[in-house]
Parts: structure tokens; sequence; C-alpha cells
């Protein structure tokens, strides 16, 4: 048997895989090249789009976040105005008190007696008065007639005066022992939450003593007291008198301990005259309301004070602004031909997520905000305002 025919139509396989094999490629190069000819136009002459947000002046508030802790707004400490033992005890500790009401009982046994004792000798003071009186009367009747001397005359007048004042005298000395019996009540100087009592029934208490049988505290409204640098409120100064900036109505927002935010707004009353030399700080004090006490004294709080307002500001979003190695602010806007250029800012502080710009922007200039990646200096690009 011959083998020939076998051989040929190997070789005619052969062959036609060849041809298919380059049809293949010529196809393939072909694809390339026009997909190379279709983006080469795509990359070269067409300006990347960007997004551009238009400027705008308007009155921005200026805040300030600082440390502060609470203080209430009224403390008064109870102290026993007389000696004695206590005997009872009429509040609640922790609960609301009014002022002047009674919070604890002093024996009054012996005050009541000094008071009953002072009375009695009102009585006798005043009939020795009475007596003097009328012979100082009949003596300015003897005296006229010559039966007694000027000087028995003289005497009788100024043992009538005495006895007056012997009156006044033991006046007074009644009013205080009745003062003293009103003492040994003792009432709640202010109205508030009073704390724990630091005495128990029984006890010996004396007047001007150095501890104190309680404390009572009003917590509404409340005072928060701010520390701020001297040097940052200089500088507010001299901002708010050179005109660059108007004061502001020193609204104050509290963040508390959890970071929750307090519902109420506060207003700062004053700034103490006088820096902590320790610290270098001035104390703000602000006034809140407190219904609830969710305040209490003590608790540390940030609180967001608005100090001034910058009329005429321009706000740029963060993610606009870049920094050059000199740590210069620097922007890219759109100029009148509709290319991209850079601009050198003066941006000193934020306004929540925005870059307060003193310099470097007016109006009307459109800073790109979106597509920075694709754009150098000088390039033409399609603004899109956002």
């Amino acid at each position: 048997m011959s083998i020939a025919p076998f051989f040929d139509l190997r070789r005619v396989a052969r062959g036609a895989r060849a041809a298919l094999a380059a049809a293949g490629v010529t196809l393939a190069l072909s694809a390339c090249d026009r997909g190379a000819a279709q983006e080469k136009p795509q990359r070269d002459g067409a300006a990347p789009e960007v997004g551009v947000v238009v400027m705008k002046t308007q009155s921005v508030p200026l805040a300030v976040e600082l440390a502060g802790r609470t203080s209430a707004f009224e403390t008064s400490e109870v102290r026993p105005q007389v000696t004695g033992v206590i005997t009872a005890r009429s509040f609640t500790e922790g609960s609301m008190v009014a002022a002047g009401q009674t919070l604890y009982q002093i024996d009054p046994a012996s005050y009541a007696a000094a008071a009953s004792q002072a009375a009695a000798d009102l009585e006798s003071a005043k009939a020795v008065r009475e007596a003097a009186v009328a012979k100082a009367d009949r003596a300015k009747q003897l005296v006229a007639t010559g039966i007694i001397s000027q000087q028995d005359y003289a005497d009788a007048v100024a043992t009538a005066a005495q006895a007056r004042a012997s009156v006044d005298r033991a006046q007074a000395q009644l009013e205080q022992a009745r003062i003293n019996v009103r003492f040994t009540k003792v009432p709640a100087p202010i109205g508030g939450r009073i704390g724990r009592s630091l005495v128990t029934t029984g006890a010996l208490v004396t007047q001007g003593q150095a501890a104190p049988l309680a404390v009572i505290q009003r917590l509404d409204p409340m005072f928060v007291d701010i520390q701020q640098s001297s040097a940052a409120l200089l500088a507010l100064r001299r901002a708010l008198a050179s005109g660059g900036l108007q004061r502001s109505t020193a609204d104050v927002h509290l963040t508390l301990e959890d970071g929750s935010d307090y519902p109420l707004v506060g207003q700062v009353q004053f700034a103490e005259s006088l820096v902590d030399p320790a610290t270098g700080a001035v104390t703000l004090r602000a006034r809140f309301a407190n219904p609830d006490a969710l305040l209490l004294p003590g608790m540390y709080v940030r609180a967001r004070i608005e100090q001034a307002t910058a009329p005429g500001a321009i706000l740029v979003p963060q993610p606009a602004v870049a920094r050059d190695a000199k740590g210069n602010a620097t922007v890219f806007v759109v100029d009148a031909d509709g290319r991209a250029q850079s601009r050198t800012l003066v941006a000193d502080r934020t306004v929540g997520d925005q870059w307060l710009v003193t310099n470097g922007l007016v109006a009307g200039d459109r800073v790109i905000v979106e597509g920075l990646g694709r754009v150098k200096a000088g390039q033409p690009v399609r603004a899109v305002v956002l």
C-alpha cells in the first residue's frame, strides 16, 4: 500500500492552519490600529472636565471650642448662729429646700430662759426710770423755789437720764435674747438642693464653727467657667477694634462629658479682668438654664463660643485647598479663558468643613473642587458648576 496520499493530506492540513493563523494576526493588528486611531484624538484633543464652586461673600460666625467646668449659681453653707445640741433634723438629704425652711433644731431651753430674764430686767429698768423721772420733775419745781440747790437738781436729772439709758440697754438685751431663741431653729439661707447632713441629732454645734452643717446649691440657672488664653483674647479684641471682625451675640453651646450636646444655649456673662499667672488664661463665665438639673457642679464640658462675626468672608471647601512646599495654601481656579490657574491664599482657620479665606480670592472666582488630579496649571478645562 502506498503512503504518499497520506502525507499529501497532512501537508494540506498544515497549510490550512498556517493560513488561518496568519489571517487572525492580521485581523488583530487591524483592530489595534483602529482602537489607537480612535483613542488618540480623545487623549490629545479633549479638555478634562472639572467641578467648580463659584465663590461668594457672606457673614460667617467665628467660634472657638474651649474647656470649661460647671459651678452652681448660688452655694450656701448652713452654719449655726448659737451653741447647743441638735435635737432634730427636718429635711431629707438630697432634696430641694426653700429659703427660710427650718433645717435643724438646737435645744432652745437655755436661750428661752435668757429671754425671760432679759424681759424681767427690762421691766425693772422701766420701773427705775419712772421713779427717776418723777424725782427729776419734783426737783425742777423745788429748785425754782430755792428749797434744793442747783447741784441736787442736776443730780436728779442725770439719774433720770441714766434710768432711760438702762431701759434702752435692757430692751436691746431682750431683743438679742429673742434673736438667739430664733437662731435655735437653723433655716436654709437660700433655696436649692441640699446635700448630705454633716451632723446628726445629738451633736454639739458651736457658734462660728469651721465645719458647716450642710451645703445648699442652687442649680437653675448654672454657671460654666471657661478658660481662654490671654493671647487669643487679645487678638480677638484687636480684630474687633480694627473693624476686621464684628462683635457677635456670644452664644455658647455645650458638649457634655459623654459627647452629647446640651440642648439649651447659654450666654457669656463677663470675662475676668485678670490673667491666671499659672496658666496664662482668662476665665469667661457663661450662664445656662438648667431646668432638668442635667448640669451638676464640677462637670467637665466643652464650650463652643461664637465670639465674633467675619463680614464679607469667603469660604472654600477643604478638599480644594492644598499646601505647597512652603506651607502656603493654594487652589486651582478657572480663569476667563477656561484655563486652570494656581492661586495662593491666606487661610488660617477652618469653619466646619471649609477654609476661611482672608486674602487671595474674590467673589465670582471659580475654584476647582473635583478633578484636581487631572489638572495642570495653564491647562484648558471644561468647568461644571456644582
